[in-house]
């Protein structure tokens, strides 16, 4: 099977999403506009080259309308990786033996030269999440064309890619070993403890931690123009 490709980085915001959003405006991001899923939940996005960054949350003042992110703490929260044919993956995943929900549907409102759309996705989420510390699941998009938008596309501090994802874990050889089943990669030494698990559109790199009790997320690694690299900033204020 073919190695998956990276789809998108979660930053979870809980319900404080409206009002940090412009802080990462003021950084230099340009955001789609919000918009909130069928399941209750609300985001927007920063869009990238083949990638992109979903901050994640809820309307303020109100108990989040989908409980498998109610008691997630703000910050990095979950790996997507693209899918091509949702239900296949969910098949395969179930050969895997990985405890795995059925093939679930989203869908958001766009507005698009004053024309209302649909965006639409197809998701395979885990009942057992197969990390501990941090979220994975796969994403189809049905409509892709209502989602990489050049309009959106361009940030003033120049971003394009997603390049690096770190993690940092305890067993750093197991959670490499996981992403790549999970993605169909191979999961390569790296210095010392660290892995590397090579994605068509980026790298993940496993960094060992023996202080860490579960694995994290710990940066996203942008690239931009002429060749600048920065750690994406997810000190939420």
């Amino acid at each position: 099977m073919e190695v998956l490709p990276f789809d998108h980085l979660v930053l979870i915001l809980r319900d404080r999403l409206v009002d940090l959003a412009p802080s990462f405006e003021e950084d230099g991001y340009c955001l789609t506009d919000l918009a909130t899923h069928n399941l209750g939940s609300s985001n927007r996005l920063i869009m990238l080259r083949d990638s992109y960054i979903e901050l994640l949350g809820w309307p303020q003042g109100r108990p989040p309308a989908r409980k498998e992110i109610a008691d997630l703490p703000a910050g990095l929260d979950a790996l997507v990786f693209r899918s091509t044919d949702a239900q296949q993956t969910y098949e395969h995943l179930k050969r895997l033996q990985f405890d795995v929900n059925p093939v679930q549907h989203l869908e958001r409102p766009c507005t698009i030269d004053g024309k209302s759309h649909r965006v639409r996705f197809a998701t395979v989420r885990f009942a057992t999440q197969p990390i501990q510390g941090f979220r994975v699941y796969f994403c189809q998009h049905l409509t892709p064309e209502y989602v990489w938008m050049g309009r959106f596309m361009r940030h003033a501090n120049g971003a394009r890619a997603l390049d690096t994802i770190e993690v940092r874990a305890k067993h750093s050889e197991a959670v490499a070993q996981t992403l790549a089943a999970l993605t169909h990669a191979d999961a390569q030494r790296a210095e010392g403890q660290a892995y590397r698990v090579a994605l068509p559109n980026l790298n993940i790199d496993i960094v060992p931690d023996a202080a860490a009790v579960n694995a994290r997320i710990d940066a996203a690694i942008l690239s931009g123009d002429p060749g600048r690299r920065w750690r994406f900033n997810t000190k939420l204020p």
